[in-house]
């Protein structure tokens, strides 16, 4: 019991993660049919002698029997077989450091009252685990303790279980001592390098390799990143994966970013540097070339970038009125007196010229504006003047000559002469 309450935590880590899955088993003997109605094997077996244990008191006369502690193993048995079955397997370490604290022998609690109030505090269902175990004065086979017994014998590769407690990790009787540190290096050792838990990695499972000299694997101080990857094994050394983004190269001596999102990580390792609330990068996340230096800058675009001054490379404001002052990243060109400097152009104009002609613009284009509006309101008129005229001409018409839509008027004269 001490090992299961040391081991717990790791256990649960590990099964709650999917790494491992862990099933418990109970020992359990059988009493001669011919001795099936003794004292004994009455206080030691249920199910008329199919399943014993030992009376935990070594006291056949008062006490605890050993037919207790097998209704309790099978209680055990199937808190895990219904935990397991609502995907909760680690619930049966709980109920078993539980029990053990809160239902001692010693202060006459190891019954099925203390039992029930552990699982309901741990939210199993208590109707199935007490359909679970059965009837254990049926004289019948308990299937779940029948499976136990089963159990017991050796399988493959691996031998009956002879030696109590017993660990067996994937198939095969561990050997080890049976401690926490111990056991987890046996269960960690079957994972292959790099997908092992962090549990492995713990510091009293596995020396981490990375620790020193980083492990001989490439890193970035600046930025704090490393290829070494600490393993249950060693380390090795890959390129990692920051934020998205993926470094590549050899891991030891190179290991560089690439795609989308590269200058989000050290400046893409490329150049940068701020000043007076002006920040600059070369670094370029799409395309071929990675650094490149920005605008206003020459250089690698890797280890520096210097400003180019405009002015004195008579890269910009070179007409005669202008005036020119470099600046970090760019220039500032002014015009001599009242003139306006125009960038795209390099060129000055006069400011007073640029109103005249912003003020004629507007007013033509007012006159503009209320010639279409009079244009449209005569338009209007005259369409309006036009089918007012035309509907007084067909209506004197319509009393002279008759329309088609009329018919034509029947000559009753005619008829009578006829």
């Amino acid at each position: 019991m001490a090992f299961v309450k040391d081991f717990k935590g790791a256990a649960q880590i590990l099964e709650k993660g999917g790494y491992t899955q862990f099933t418990p088993h109970y020992i359990t003997w059988y009493c001669p049919q011919a001795f099936t109605l003794s004292r004994q094997c009455k206080s030691q077996c249920i199910n008329h002698g199919r399943y014993c244990a030992p009376d935990p008191e070594q006291d056949f006369s008062s006490g605890y029997e050993g037919k207790d502690v097998v209704i309790e193993n099978l209680r055990q048995l199937c808190v895990f077989k219904v935990a397991n079955e609502t995907n909760r397997p680690w619930v049966w370490w709980d109920y078993v450091t539980d029990f053990q604290i809160r239902c001692p022998m010693k202060e006459k609690k190891y019954n099925k009252e203390c039992a029930d109030g552990v699982i309901k505090s741990l939210g199993l269902d208590a109707k199935r685990i007490e359909k679970c175990m059965g009837d254990p004065d049926a004289d019948m086979e308990n299937p779940v303790l029948k499976e136990e017994q089963d159990a017991q014998v050796g399988k493959g590769s691996r031998g009956d279980v002879t030696i109590l407690p017993t660990l067996v990790v994937n198939n095969r009787q561990y050997r080890g001592k049976l401690a926490k540190g111990a056991v987890l290096k046996a269960i960690c050792a079957g994972f292959e390098e790099t997908t092992e838990p962090a549990v492995c990695l713990s510091g009293d499972v596995e020396t981490n390799e990375c620790l020193e000299n980083n492990g001989g694997c490439w890193q970035d101080k600046a930025a704090n990143l490393t290829a070494c990857r600490d393993t249950f094994r060693g380390r090795v050394c890959e390129c990692p994966l920051v934020d998205g983004v993926q470094f590549k190269g050899d891991g030891y001596s190179h290991c560089e970013s690439g795609g989308p999102g590269r200058c989000k990580i050290n400046n893409g390792g490329c150049w940068h540097e701020s000043r007076n609330g002006r920040a600059y990068s070369a670094c370029l996340d799409n395309g071929d070339v990675k650094c490149q230096c920005p605008p206003g800058f020459k250089g690698d675009g890797v280890k520096s970038c210097e400003d180019i001054d405009e002015c004195k490379e008579k890269r910009a404001c070179q007409c005669p009125e202008c005036s020119c002052k470099n600046t970090w990243g760019s220039y500032e060109c002014t015009c001599n007196g009242d003139l306006l400097y125009i960038r795209d152009h390099d060129t000055c104009i006069s400011k007073s010229g640029t109103e005249v002609r912003s003020a004629w613009a507007a007013m033509w284009v007012i006159l503009i504006g209320l010639a279409m509006a009079g244009g449209g309101a005569y338009l209007v008129y005259k369409y309006r003047l036009r089918s007012y005229m035309d509907s007084e001409i067909r209506a004197i018409m319509a009393q002279y000559m008759p329309l088609d839509s009329q018919g034509e008027v029947p000559n009753h004269v005619s008829n009578d002469r006829a």
